[in-house]
């Protein structure tokens, strides 16, 4: 009996969702540029004959000023960001059951209680969309053999040749990283001044602290470049091999940082029905193969699920951090060319 109800479950699932149960509703999503096309929201209006509002924001901050009006019914937030929202008590549990095509992801996605973030209690808030590791593009010119590990970006021989990115939070971790330090988010304050030193290392040494992925594929134009942190990772990827470059990339040994975006509904949405039958459409293969195709950005499915990640390769989903406006101000002195950023 057990089985037969394990193979009915999806046609099941289908009819409670049906565009009959849900016509005549609107779904409110708050996403990310790029997370939920015109084509696709035309499909999903067509396929549950209702309507989709978008409301596309440009950065985190943005995103919690918007969600805390509470007038939105799916959200897509980074697992850095999700506990705040889980703590005030802005997201509601996930009923998994109503979203089938959580099967069809990698054993890396299934596996919630190892992703920090997206749980509490054991209970699942969100399910992971789309990633990108922030990996090391190499110069297969300059750097025949693939980088193994971080500390590539501090090599004396790459020195006035490495891109690395403008950005004080990610920064101290990847410093943390690269010292070996375990959990790169929450630091000592005797590992924080080893991390200041050793970006002042690299501030000494890199070539550029880039802060849009467009500015890495015009230096590869102008300047030698051996290596680059890739923030952006596979977008950056697929923007310097559109430009002709010839590059490779490499999950270092210590692991690399990754951004990981999930869907989660709000507390007060209209319907959950409807909000996560929109969840289980954007992990469908074909949106989620045009995801890849469209931004760069690696899916989360078994299948095609693209990006330079493999299931072997450690990714180190991003955390908060212990002190955001610390890390902010002391990298700002340092790129002041302060020695000392106290």
């Amino acid at each position: 009996m057990t089985t037969v109800l394990r193979k009915l479950l999806p046609l099941l699932l289908a009819l409670c969702l049906s565009p009959v149960a849900l016509a005549g509703e609107t779904l409110r999503v708050l996403t990310w540029p790029g997370y939920a096309d015109p084509d696709w929201v035309q499909a999903f209006e067509s396929r549950f004959k209702v309507s989709v509002e978008v409301t596309f924001v440009g950065s985190d901050d943005e995103m919690w000023e918007r969600a805390n009006s509470k007038a939105f019914d799916v959200i897509a937030a980074n697992t850095a960001e999700l506990q705040r929202y889980i703590d005030r008590e802005l997201v509601v549990p996930l009923r998994l059951a109503n979203v089938p095509n959580t099967q069809q992801q990698s054993a890396r996605f299934r596996s919630t209680a190892n992703i920090p973030g997206i749980t509490r209690k054991g209970v699942p808030y969100a399910v992971p969309f789309t990633y990108s590791a922030m990996g090391i593009i190499y110069n297969r010119k300059l750097v025949p053999k693939a980088p193994a590990s971080i500390n590539a970006l501090w090599d004396p021989k790459y020195r006035g040749k490495v891109l690395a990115y403008n950005g004080s939070s990610h920064n101290f971790s990847l410093a943390a990283l690269s010292l070996g330090v375990s959990d790169p988010f929450h630091l000592s304050q005797p590992q924080f001044v080893q991390a200041e030193n050793r970006l002042k290392q690299l501030r000494d040494s890199a070539l550029v602290f880039y802060s849009k992925p467009e500015q890495v594929v015009e230096l590869f134009r102008t300047k030698e470049v051996a290596l680059v942190w890739a923030n952006y990772g596979d977008q950056q990827v697929q923007q310097l091999e559109k430009a002709g470059a010839d590059i490779g990339y490499v999950i270092p040994k210590e692991g690399a940082l990754a951004w990981l975006d999930c869907w989660a509904v709000m507390r007060g949405a209209k319907n959950r029905a409807l909000a996560e039958a929109w969840i289980n459409f954007t992990l469908t293969p074909e949106v989620s193969a045009q995801l890849t195709a469209r931004q760069g950005l690696a899916n989360t499915l078994a299948s095609g699920g693209g990006g330079g990640a493999r299931p072997e390769d450690k990714l180190i989903w991003l955390e908060p951090v212990e002190d955001y406006p610390r890390r902010t101000q002391y990298w700002e002195h340092l790129m002041a060319g302060s020695d000392k950023a106290r």
